[in-house]
């Protein structure tokens, strides 16, 4: 069994942040960053 990875707040916002700025889908942010979209679509809706 694998364990979950980790993001640090860092890689978060940095992820959100171009997530808002809409350049790139979440698909593409998603295969750029090797993650899962909905994990992009709850960070963008964190305060």
């Amino acid at each position: 069994m694998t364990k979950r990875k980790r993001y640090s707040a860092e890689f978060k916002a940095k992820v959100a942040l171009e997530a808002i700025r809409e350049e790139l889908t979440t698909a593409e942010l998603a295969k750029k960053y090797d993650i899962h979209p909905t994990m992009i679509s709850g960070w963008s809706e964190e305060e």
